[in-house]
């Protein structure tokens, strides 16, 4: 197959716009393209050849996990490991990724095709984590490790340090293992009902049970999507049991 072709002028320029928003200039553009191209776009356009972003969407989820996890190492030297494990697992996942992606606009330069397009495809979660991920491979790649590390300093710092709000993402899951170990010696167990929807957009429904205290149900798009959900919402009605046994 013939090598991906370097972006038209008018893609380019749009991407310089995202250049811009990022204060990253990149030199191979079309690492930059690729990381906002969409398998679905990819199906439907194959002349000229393209690649899709899910090799740079490896990759980049390996160089944000290396780099959270040294800047983590060296902000909080006082933290346990299972500690700095809970404050990373907070950040290296989809929603504060996606939520990222929004704060770039990365939705508005995707490549997507005709039926992810329709379906709300550019402000998907799942799809604006990935793109992030991608562009983190991308500025590593074009710009090296240094680049990429100062970069996800700079958007990510913040979030890790101590006097920082609340990271963007809550693991609903372990904090309810947690807190159903705690208080009722057992831990929940989670059961998919059922899915519904195209392969693109699919709903997940899953069914939380804790022993014979309490139930919940959570949707999402995904499974793990879905658990959370069912989780934060166990969580919530633990929270409001008054007289429950610490």
């Amino acid at each position: 197959m013939d090598r991906p072709q370097p972006p038209l002028d008018e893609r380019r320029e749009r991407l310089r716009d995202l250049e811009r928003n990022l204060s990253i200039r990149f030199g191979n553009a079309v690492l930059l393209d690729t990381a906002l191209t969409h398998r679905s776009f990819v199906n439907e356009n194959q002349d000229p050849p393209r690649e899709d972003n899910e090799r740079l969407e490896f990759l980049g989820d390996a160089v944000l996990e290396l780099c959270v996890s040294d800047l983590l190492v060296r902000m909080h030297p006082d933290f346990s490991e299972g500690r700095l494990s809970k404050l990373r697992a907070s950040l290296v996942n989809e929603q504060p990724l996606a939520t990222m992606a929004e704060s770039f606009d990365v939705g508005s330069y995707l490549l997507l095709g005709r039926g992810e397009e329709a379906s709300g495809g550019r402000t998907k979660p799942s799809i604006l984590a990935n793109a992030f991920e991608a562009i983190l491979a991308a500025v590593y790649l074009d710009r090296g490790y240094d680049e990429a590390y100062r970069f996800i300093e700079r958007v990510f710092g913040p979030l890790l340090r101590k006097d920082s709000p609340d990271p963007l993402y809550r693991d609903y899951k372990t904090n309810l293992q947690e807190a159903c170990q705690s208080r009722f010696r057992v831990i929940p167990r989670y059961m998919l009902l059922h899915e519904y929807g195209p392969d693109h957009d699919k709903i997940f429904h899953v069914r939380l049970t804790v022993a014979d205290i309490l139930t919940a149900t959570g949707t999402g798009r995904n499974k793990k999507e879905a658990e959370q959900d069912a989780a934060r919402k166990a969580l919530e009605r633990i929270e409001g049991m008054v007289g429950t046994p610490p």
